[in-house]
């Protein structure tokens, strides 16, 4: 692929990662988030290629697959600790459906050393869900600040800040903010990549003189 085109799937990819992840859009949104994400990893390969800096693509697809490990274990982790609760205090999978179940159930019956360990361990996934969050925003910066030095396009380097940044404050939610800032920047960034122009044809030499 040539520079113009890996910068314009880089610069669509962003786009679509922009629109992707605003809250309560709906769920295509969330197609159009993953697609986006596609792009710009096809668009940093292309770009790792053209300047020869490895650290471009590599640092962006640890990213990637740190992130999806962390989602992974993180969630079946949380999903694991609320149903455990659930049939420990009587709701199996099998009743959960029976409205019954739900109206004659004595709330009463729970108590802190109930809870308190299905709890702990929700509260544990979602740490490590923060930590893996961090190091995805590590990485990701790595390969902007490469790209960055690279191409000449300093808003990679910025958008790669604010990407850490909300990665860190997500804990206080205002990180998301920063997050989807950070999409808009990078998009910006991407479509800023100046492709060389061609260079003019060198005059022949004078028609010689009879």
């Amino acid at each position: 692929m040539t520079l113009e085109t890996d910068k314009s799937l880089g610069g669509v990819g962003a786009i679509l990662l922009v629109i992707g992840t605003i809250p309560f859009a709906g769920f295509y949104t969330g197609i159009l988030a993953i697609v986006g994400l596609i792009l710009v990893l096809i668009s940093l390969k292309g770009l790792s290629s053209y300047y020869s800096e490895s650290g471009i693509f590599n640092n962006a697809l640890y990213a990637f697959i740190i992130a999806i490990v962390g989602g992974i274990v993180s969630i079946v982790a949380i999903v694991t600790a609320a149903i455990g609760f659930l049939d420990k205090i009587g709701f199996h999978p099998s009743n959960w459906t029976d409205p019954t179940v739900w109206r004659n159930f004595n709330w009463s019956n729970i108590s802190w050393d109930t809870v308190s360990p299905y709890i702990a361990a929700i509260v544990l996934s979602l740490v490590m869900l923060f930590v893996f969050a961090i190091v995805t925003a590590i990485f990701l910066r790595r390969s902007l600040n490469s790209l960055s030095s690279k191409s000449g396009v300093g808003m990679f380097g910025t958008a790669g800040l604010m990407i850490l940044i909300g990665a860190v404050l997500t804990i206080i939610l205002v990180g998301f903010i920063i997050l989807w800032v950070a999409m808009i920047l990078l998009a910006v960034a991407f479509f800023s990549i100046k492709t060389q122009a061609a260079q003019p044809t060198a005059p022949g030499p004078p028609p010689a003189q009879r």
